[in-house]
């Protein structure tokens, strides 16, 4: 495509899908919902390497559309994920949330191609507007309270991003996207602003606060987009810097210790959301086209391994109204497709061979190893031991299986179950033939996961992290809990603190109110005295008297003006 038949990003297409989702007939949502992801993969593949749209923006050469090979996988997936989540979610969820999701994918696709930071920066925002109605739809007042956090959280990420952006436009003179180092203010302004938007600890608590409150079909937009959009722009900003591989770490054990200690199905995989965001973020800080080849795979099959595990736990949730390990299992009876698409979606999770985590995340760990990172190499071989522990056996264990709940609902509807299998169907496909990622990875990929020590290695961390989740069984076993994270301080401390700064400032105005009002009181007392009916200045004085006064004033401005 040249640059004169470009005349508007593929964005654009999303936006105008999701204008008229609220207009047209019901029964013609679905269509839109397919059609519109569909025409703009087919504009996405038909772009070629290179800047080619600009504009002129607020003085600025914008670059509204820059291809490359990382650009246009990760703009393929999101459109994909609109179109597949769309088709799962269009019999249940309300018009505003399939249009918002809409327009939320177009976010994303949008700073995709972002050839600026101006340009990433206005798609970011819009990513972020839609994504918080996405959660208030969940119509429930704790959604409505968690989308105002969500919204203010990432109201401050923005504006630290916005600062780091001009910094570096004022100190470079230039806002293409480009790999930056950490050797200024503003650098550090936007590498913390991007982290923020990936969910890295410890400002990751919104994500685990707001996904779990959208609606069962919301949370799966949600997992998305936005964390994902991160990974890009660390991808694009700052590969190498070492200090993204100890961000990572700890966000890989942080999701893992948490989901390890939820009750909630949803909140159990938005923990997980955080622990997998770190493996990419690891690989990031590695830097070598191994590890980033790692980090643009994974990302491509995280968004859809872990889309069909909410949409499992969706579909649990849209067909028995409950959230709670401690109230569900047993459902493998009369839930078998959602249970067996669930169970291939923990286990490519868990990155179990012929899964497409395996072929991805294993990208990630080896470059490490080829680095000589020994102790990160460690610790990525023991966070797939625990992500298999939290997602891949507790998940579908307290879910489908452990004790016979008494529930007996059955498989969702038929455009539910369609969008589970077509997903647990790639889950499988790019595990079995990992040629179909690779060929579009950014770097020439000569990496083979299917070695034997590869695979020998990998069952082995894999039956015992599933025997030690047995062993252990009833302390895996969940209570009515709660965990406590970050949020805590801005959820309840804030508010007592914020009302304790009230009373002060309520008493501190009685004290200045009472000092104020007494003299306040007392000057119309004085001037009644003086001045009213009673007072001496109000009564008839003898001319006598008068002359006296003046003859005395007189003689005050005379000596006045003698010695001043």
């Amino acid at each position: 495509m040249t640059i004169s038949e470009l005349m508007f990003p593929p964005a654009f297409i999303m936006i105008f899908g999701a204008m008229l989702m609220p207009v047209v007939r019901e029964s013609f949502r679905p269509v839109l919902m397919i059609l519109v992801p569909l025409l703009t993969l087919l504009m996405i593949w038909n772009l070629d390497d290179g800047v080619l749209l600009t504009a002129r923006f607020l003085g600025y050469e914008v670059e509204l559309v820059e291809a490359s090979n990382v650009r246009r996988l990760f703009a393929t997936i999101f459109a994909l994920m609109a179109m597949v989540g769309g088709f799962f979610a269009f019999r249940h969820a309300k018009v505003a949330e399939l249009s918002a999701a809409m327009a939320y994918a177009a976010g994303a696709v949008g700073v995709s191609f972002a050839g600026d930071l101006i340009t990433l920066f206005l798609f970011w925002e819009f990513m972020a507007l839609f994504s918080t109605v996405v959660v208030w739809c969940g119509g429930t007042e704790e959604a409505r309270r968690a989308g105002i956090r969500y919204g203010i959280m990432h109201l401050i990420g923005g504006i630290i991003l916005k600062i780091g952006i001009e910094g570096v436009a004022v100190q470079t003179g230039s806002i293409a996207i480009q790999p930056l180092q950490l050797d200024s203010f503003a650098t550090w302004m936007m590498l913390i602003g991007v982290l923020i938007n990936a969910a890295a600890p410890p400002v990751s608590a919104w994500l685990s606060d707001a996904y779990p409150e959208a609606s069962p079909t919301g949370s799966v937009f949600l997992s998305a987009f936005t964390t994902k959009t991160a990974v890009l722009a660390l991808w694009l900003l700052f590969p190498g810097q070492q200090v993204l591989i100890w961000v990572g770490l700890y966000m890989i054990f942080y999701g893992i210790i948490y989901a390890l200690m939820e009750n909630d199905m949803r909140r159990i995989l938005a923990y997980s959301i955080v622990n997998q965001v770190g493996f990419m973020v690891v690989g990031v800080g590695i830097g070598t086209e191994m590890a980033l080849n790692g980090v643009a795979a994974h990302a491509f099959s995280h968004i859809i391994y872990k889309a069909l595990l909410l949409m499992s736990a969706g579909a649990v949730m849209v067909q028995t109204g409950k959230r709670k390990c401690t109230d569900l299992g047993g459902l493998y009876r009369t839930m078998p497709v959602t249970a067996v698409c669930g169970i291939i979606g923990a286990l490519a999770i868990s990155a179990f061979p012929y899964t497409s985590g395996f072929i991805s995340k294993s990208m990630i760990s080896s470059g490490a190893a080829y680095e000589q990172y020994a102790f990160v190499w460690y610790c990525l071989v023991a966070a797939s031991a625990g992500v298999f522990l939290h997602a891949g056996i507790k998940f579908p264990w307290f879910v489908f299986f452990q004790k016979d709940s008494g529930l007996r609902p059955k498989d969702p509807s038929w455009n539910m179950q369609a969008a589970m299998i077509f997903f647990a169907a790639a889950c499988v496909l790019i595990g079995v033939f990992p040629q179909l990622l690779y060929t579009f990875l950014p770097f020439e990929a000569t990496y083979e996961p299917y070695t034997a020590d590869h695979l020998v290695t990998q069952l082995q961390l894999l039956l015992f992290a599933g025997l030690a989740f047995f062993v252990t069984l009833p302390l895996m076993k969940r209570t009515l809990t709660i965990s406590l994270d970050i949020d805590f301080f801005y959820r309840r401390l804030g508010p007592v603190i914020w009302r304790s700064f009230e009373s002060a400032l309520k008493a501190g105005s009685t004290l200045l109110t009472n000092l104020l009002s007494a003299p306040a009181r007392g000057i119309p007392a004085f001037l009644m005295r003086y001045h009213g009916p009673d007072g001496p200045l109000a009564r008839s004085w003898p001319t006598g008297s008068m002359l006296l006064w003046v003859t005395a004033m007189l003689v005050v401005i005379l000596l006045g003006a003698r010695f001043l």
